[in-house]
């Protein structure tokens, strides 16, 4: 990991740290988990966001008057719109996208989920994607969240990522395999 990434890291994790104390309890790690949603589908779905809180040209008062708009249009509570109010005034905005990913990380310990990162051939359907969290509960014996991509290349099949697990049961590794074996046989 380079430095700058681990500095980025290590700010990231004191902000989610701190947000999460100051949510803990059953009603505010909802409250928490609703803004972190909503914070997740704003960075992925607005490129002008995204450039806001990467970009050195704002100044901190454009950064924090435009993410205490966001914040305020987005109805996101009092402790994430102080926090992200904070972050702008010190201008480490630039790590909100990491300490989602903390944040996130630090809820479902809490509630003792695990995340299983999907990704498949075409878009799982609810039925399907509740299917498949039950059967990763029997095996690994805790709630499963999914969080699952398509990529089109697998052919078929799905690649599960559980922890430091991977069962990988797509068509286009199978084929990688035969390929393999037949260069073997010659």
């Amino acid at each position: 990991m380079s430095e700058p990434a681990s500095i980025s890291s290590g700010i990231a994790a004191r902000y989610a740290t701190a947000v999460f104390e100051l949510s803990s309890g059953a009603k505010g790690l909802k409250t928490l988990e609703t803004d972190i949603d909503a914070l997740a589908a704003a960075l992925d779905g607005s490129e002008d966001l995204r450039d806001l809180i990467a970009s050195p040209l704002y100044s901190r008062e454009q950064q924090g008057a435009a993410i205490a708009g966001v914040a305020k249009k987005m109805k996101l509570s009092k402790t994430m719109t102080n926090t992200l109010a904070l972050m702008a005034s010190k201008r480490r905005l630039f790590v909100v996208p990491q300490m989602v990913a903390s944040l996130r990380a630090m809820i479902a310990e809490a509630k003792g989920e695990v995340t299983a990162d999907v990704v498949s051939a075409k878009a799982l359907t609810k039925a399907q994607s509740d299917k498949l969290a039950k059967t990763l509960k029997a095996s690994i014996g805790s709630d499963v969240k999914i969080n699952s991509t398509v990529d089109e290349s697998l052919i078929g099949g799905l690649i599960v990522k559980v922890g430091s697990k991977m069962i990988d049961t797509s068509v286009k590794s199978k084929l990688a395999a035969l390929q393999n074996t037949m260069k073997e046989a010659r």
